[in-house]
C-alpha cells in the first residue's frame, strides 16, 4: 500500500514516447512542475496532452512545448504563452480546444467510467457543427479540421454529445498526501488537478506535505487513494505567479 516513490524522476521513469498524459493546474496555480521537469530530463516526446492550458513560455508545459515534445494537446485556452501560439498556427502541434467544463466533465466521467455526456455547451457552434482548427497547414489554411458531433434535443432543448477522456497516464499537485495516495488540495490549487487524477490510468502526485495513513480526516479527502498509483514528496515545490500588480 505504500505508493511513495524515492524522485520524480522514479515516478515518470516508465513514460514512453507517444503516451498521453492529464496534467493538473491553471495557468501556473496548482501545476506538477517537478514531475513536467523530471519528464523533460527523461527525454520521451510525441506526448499528448490533457490540460487546461499548455502552461506559459518556460514554465509547466511549456517546457516541454518548447522543446516539441508535445504532438497533440487538448485543451481549453492557448493565450499567455507565444511558443504556443506559434507552434499552433505553424501546423506545428495539434490543438483540440475544448470548453472548460466541458474539458472538466470530459476527465471526471472518464476516471468515472462514463463514456460520454450531453451538455448544452457548445450547441449551434462549431463545437458541435465542427470545422474548428485542429492543425493547421502553416501557411494559413486548415490542415485538420473538428468533425461535427452528434446533437440530440432533451425536454425541448439541444445538447451536443462530448466524449470521456481518459489518459495513459496524469500528473498532479496536491498539498498533502499520505502514504496510500490520499491527497487534499489547497484552495485555488485544486484547480483541474482532481479531474486529472480521475482521467489518469496511472494518476503520479507531486504533494508538499507527506504523511502518514491515517493523519487525514476522511472527510477532507479530495483524492482517494485508489485513484493514485504513485506518490512523491516535493516539500520545495514551486508556487509561481504569472502576473505580479504591486503599488508604484
Amino acid at each position: 500500500m505504500d505508493k511513495v516513490v524515492p524522485s520524480a524522476a522514479d515516478a515518470v521513469a516508465d513514460i514512453a514516447d507517444g503516451a498521453s498524459l492529464a496534467v493538473g493546474g491553471f495557468g501556473l496555480c496548482g501545476v506538477p512542475e517537478a514531475l513536467i521537469e523530471a519528464l523533460l530530463a527523461q527525454g520521451a516526446t510525441d506526448l499528448e496532452t490533457v490540460s487546461n492550458n499548455c502552461g506559459t513560455d518556460g514554465l509547466g508545459l511549456g517546457v516541454l512545448l518548447s522543446e516539441h515534445r508535445i504532438r497533440r494537446t487538448i485543451g481549453s485556452y492557448i493565450g499567455e504563452n507565444k511558443e504556443f501560439a506559434r507552434q499552433f498556427l505553424g501546423g506545428e502541434i495539434e490543438v483540440e480546444l475544448v470548453p472548460q467544463g466541458t474539458l472538466a466533465e470530459r476527465m471526471r466521467a472518464g476516471g468515472a467510467g462514463i463514456p460520454a455526456f450531453f451538455t448544452p455547451a457548445g450547441v449551434g457552434t462549431q463545437v458541435a457543427d465542427g470545422g474548428l482548427p485542429w492543425r493547421y497547414d502553416g501557411a494559413g489554411g486548415i490542415a485538420l479540421a473538428s468533425p461535427p458531433k452528434e446533437t440530440r434535443v432533451f425536454d425541448g432543448a439541444t445538447y451536443v454529445l462530448e466524449r470521456a477522456i481518459t489518459t495513459d497516464y496524469a500528473l498532479v499537485h496536491a498539498w498533502k498526501g499520505d502514504r496510500h495516495g490520499n491527497l487534499v488540495y489547497r484552495e485555488s490549487a485544486a484547480n483541474f488537478n482532481p479531474p486529472a487524477a480521475c482521467a489518469g490510468r496511472i494518476t503520479i502526485a507531486q504533494v508538499e506535505h507527506l504523511v502518514e495513513p491515517g493523519e487525514i480526516d476522511p472527510a477532507h479527502v479530495h483524492t482517494p487513494g485508489i485513484m493514485v498509483q504513485r506518490v512523491v514528496h516535493v516539500p520545495d515545490a514551486a508556487k509561481r505567479i504569472e502576473n505580479r500588480t504591486v503599488r508604484a
